[in-house]
Protein backbone atom coordinates (compact mmCIF):
# COMPACT_ATOMS: atom_id res chain seq x y z
CA UNK A 1 0.00 0.00 0.00
CA UNK A 2 1.23 3.46 -0.91
CA UNK A 3 1.46 5.46 2.31
CA UNK A 4 1.13 9.07 1.18
CA UNK A 5 -1.38 11.74 2.25
CA UNK A 6 -3.65 12.21 -0.79
CA UNK A 7 -3.46 16.00 -0.30
CA UNK A 8 0.24 15.79 -1.17
CA UNK A 9 -0.61 14.12 -4.50
CA UNK A 10 -3.53 16.10 -5.91
CA UNK A 11 -4.21 19.83 -6.17
CA UNK A 12 -7.98 19.46 -5.52
CA UNK A 13 -9.41 20.31 -2.11
CA UNK A 14 -12.78 20.01 -0.38
CA UNK A 15 -15.56 20.17 -1.31
CA UNK A 16 -14.47 18.56 -4.58
CA UNK A 17 -11.88 16.01 -3.42
CA UNK A 18 -12.87 12.76 -5.12
CA UNK A 19 -10.06 10.42 -4.00
CA UNK A 20 -9.39 9.19 -0.47
CA UNK A 21 -6.30 7.03 -1.03
CA UNK A 22 -3.75 5.95 -3.56
CA UNK A 23 -3.61 2.26 -2.68
CA UNK A 24 -1.11 0.78 -5.11
CA UNK A 25 1.20 1.67 -7.98
CA UNK A 26 2.73 -0.91 -10.30
CA UNK A 27 4.37 0.40 -13.46
CA UNK A 28 1.72 2.19 -15.53
CA UNK A 29 -1.17 1.04 -13.31
CA UNK A 30 -2.45 2.56 -10.08
CA UNK A 31 -5.37 1.78 -7.75
CA UNK A 32 -7.26 4.42 -5.77
CA UNK A 33 -10.25 4.39 -3.44
CA UNK A 34 -13.13 6.66 -2.57
CA UNK A 35 -15.82 6.17 0.03
CA UNK A 36 -18.93 8.00 -1.15
CA UNK A 37 -20.11 10.35 1.59
CA UNK A 38 -23.44 12.14 1.91
CA UNK A 39 -21.70 15.54 1.78
CA UNK A 40 -20.09 14.76 -1.59
CA UNK A 41 -20.58 17.59 -4.06
CA UNK A 42 -21.87 15.16 -6.72
CA UNK A 43 -24.55 13.37 -4.65
CA UNK A 44 -28.01 13.77 -6.15
CA UNK A 45 -31.39 13.96 -4.38
CA UNK A 46 -31.63 10.14 -4.41
CA UNK A 47 -28.35 9.67 -2.53
CA UNK A 48 -26.52 8.43 -5.64
CA UNK A 49 -23.23 9.68 -7.03
CA UNK A 50 -23.97 11.48 -10.31
CA UNK A 51 -22.16 10.48 -13.50
CA UNK A 52 -20.04 13.68 -13.60
CA UNK A 53 -18.79 12.64 -10.14
CA UNK A 54 -17.66 9.29 -11.53
CA UNK A 55 -15.79 11.07 -14.33
CA UNK A 56 -14.21 13.49 -11.85
CA UNK A 57 -13.21 10.58 -9.61
CA UNK A 58 -11.39 8.90 -12.51
CA UNK A 59 -9.69 12.19 -13.43
CA UNK A 60 -8.57 12.79 -9.83
CA UNK A 61 -7.38 9.20 -9.59
CA UNK A 62 -5.20 9.90 -12.64
CA UNK A 63 -4.09 13.11 -10.93
CA UNK A 64 -3.08 11.18 -7.81
CA UNK A 65 -1.06 8.80 -9.98
CA UNK A 66 0.62 11.74 -11.77
CA UNK A 67 1.30 13.37 -8.40
CA UNK A 68 2.86 10.18 -7.07
CA UNK A 69 5.12 9.93 -10.11
CA UNK A 70 6.06 13.61 -9.85
CA UNK A 71 6.91 13.30 -6.14
CA UNK A 72 8.97 10.18 -6.85
CA UNK A 73 10.92 12.30 -9.34
CA UNK A 74 11.56 15.01 -6.74
CA UNK A 75 8.72 17.49 -7.36
CA UNK A 76 7.58 19.58 -4.41
CA UNK A 77 3.98 20.17 -5.49
CA UNK A 78 1.63 17.94 -7.50
CA UNK A 79 1.06 18.81 -11.17
CA UNK A 80 -2.25 20.27 -12.33
CA UNK A 81 -4.12 18.36 -15.02
CA UNK A 82 -7.04 19.25 -17.25
CA UNK A 83 -9.46 16.85 -18.91
CA UNK A 84 -9.12 17.37 -22.64
CA UNK A 85 -11.50 14.65 -23.79
CA UNK A 86 -13.66 11.91 -22.33
CA UNK A 87 -14.23 8.95 -24.67
CA UNK A 88 -16.34 5.84 -24.35
CA UNK A 89 -17.72 6.66 -20.89
CA UNK A 90 -19.98 3.90 -19.64
CA UNK A 91 -21.92 4.03 -16.39
CA UNK A 92 -23.39 0.64 -15.54
CA UNK A 93 -24.55 1.54 -12.04
CA UNK A 94 -24.27 4.61 -9.84
CA UNK A 95 -22.94 4.13 -6.30
CA UNK A 96 -24.79 4.99 -3.08
CA UNK A 97 -23.61 6.87 -0.03
CA UNK A 98 -21.19 4.68 2.02
CA UNK A 99 -20.13 2.59 -1.01
CA UNK A 100 -16.36 2.17 -1.29
CA UNK A 101 -15.08 2.48 -4.83
CA UNK A 102 -11.82 0.97 -6.10
CA UNK A 103 -10.53 2.48 -9.29
CA UNK A 104 -7.82 1.19 -11.61
CA UNK A 105 -6.01 3.80 -13.67
CA UNK A 106 -3.82 2.75 -16.58
CA UNK A 107 -1.55 5.33 -18.17
CA UNK A 108 -1.23 4.95 -21.92
CA UNK A 109 0.66 6.97 -24.48
CA UNK A 110 1.78 10.56 -23.97
CA UNK A 111 2.07 12.88 -26.94
CA UNK A 112 2.81 16.62 -26.73
CA UNK A 113 1.86 16.84 -23.05
CA UNK A 114 -1.41 14.94 -23.49
CA UNK A 115 -1.69 11.59 -21.74
CA UNK A 116 -4.24 8.90 -22.57
CA UNK A 117 -5.67 7.38 -19.39
CA UNK A 118 -8.04 4.44 -18.98
CA UNK A 119 -10.11 4.25 -15.80
CA UNK A 120 -12.28 1.47 -14.41
CA UNK A 121 -14.36 1.94 -11.25
CA UNK A 122 -15.36 -1.13 -9.25
CA UNK A 123 -17.76 -1.62 -6.38
CA UNK A 124 -16.67 -4.87 -4.78
CA UNK A 125 -16.15 -7.15 -7.82
CA UNK A 126 -18.54 -5.32 -10.14
CA UNK A 127 -17.38 -2.79 -12.75
CA UNK A 128 -19.76 0.16 -12.37
CA UNK A 129 -18.11 2.66 -14.76
CA UNK A 130 -15.24 2.92 -17.21
CA UNK A 131 -13.83 5.43 -19.64
CA UNK A 132 -10.84 6.64 -21.56
CA UNK A 133 -9.63 10.23 -21.15
CA UNK A 134 -7.07 12.53 -22.64
CA UNK A 135 -5.51 14.65 -19.92
CA UNK A 136 -3.19 17.61 -20.33
CA UNK A 137 -0.77 17.87 -17.40
CA UNK A 138 0.94 21.19 -16.69
CA UNK A 139 4.66 21.00 -16.16
CA UNK A 140 5.67 22.55 -12.82
CA UNK A 141 8.31 25.22 -12.95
Amino acid sequence: MVNEDIKNLIPQRDPIMMVDKLIDVDGDVAVTSLTVRDDNYFIDENGLLAEPGLIEHIAQSASAFAGYRAMASGAVIPPVGYIGEVKKFHCYRRPHVDDELRTVITIGTEIAGVTVVTGEIRLRDEIIADTQMKIFIEKNG
